[in-house]
């Protein structure tokens, strides 16, 4: 897994030309049982950008130690206000520092990208503002860090890697534990992941 260059991209990350609707965009990436990679086991990842030059994705399936909503909006100089305290999420090993929002397609902003009928990204500012606020996406997820694939590796490693991919679910990204994300989106796809190894699949 490589670093997608984002730094070449206009806007906040993303570049208009980029295409949403073909690959895997507004999937769900599942580790497959025995991946082979402590760094994603029981990896649960949002594609957000996937076409001819990369892809992108965040990780919704584990929070980052020691890091709560409420102490993020205070480095950025965001008062908290209306925003509950809830975990940060480690959405992947690049740029980990960088912050994103997941969130519901009811509220967008100048940096949004609508990915699929089902969520939208925003990587600025001012979709935590308008969440502090109260007046922000009615469900959204934060996190700190991407998943990032350079051109036709994503494609390559669905091929001989350990992933199987579903569609991405309000239900799951939203409302489900972050815990149990993985095992529940399994669920929606009517698999059990005890029964599954390491080979491609997809839903």
């Amino acid at each position: 897994m490589g670093r997608l260059p984002l730094a070449e991209m206009d806007g906040p990350f993303y570049n208009e030309g980029m295409s949403m609707a073909p690959y895997l965009s507004s999937q769900l990436l599942l580790a497959l049982p025995g991946i082979g990679d402590p760094r994603f086991e029981r990896a649960v990842i949002a594609i957000c950008v996937h076409d001819e030059n990369g892809a992108l994705g965040i990780g919704i399936d584990s929070e980052v130690e020691g890091m709560s909503l409420h102490g993020l909006l205070r480095q950025l100089d965001i008062e908290p206000g209306a925003a509950p305290d809830v975990p940060v999420l480690a959405g992947g090993p690049v740029e980990p520092q960088r912050g994103f929002v997941l969130h519901s397609q009811d509220w967008a902003g100048d940096g949004s990208i609508q990915v699929g009928d089902g969520f939208a990204l925003t990587s600025t500012l001012d979709v935590l503002a308008a969440i502090a606020e109260g007046r922000g996406p009615s469900q959204w997820l934060v996190a700190l860090g991407y998943a990032g694939w350079d051109a036709g590796q994503l494609d390559d490693e669905m091929t001989r890697h350990g992933w199987f991919v579903t569609p991405a679910s309000g239900e799951i990204m939203f409302n489900t534990d972050v815990d149990h994300r993985w095992s529940a989106a399994y669920a929606s796809a009517g698999i059990d992941p005890r029964l599954l190894s390491a080979t491609p699949g997809r839903a």
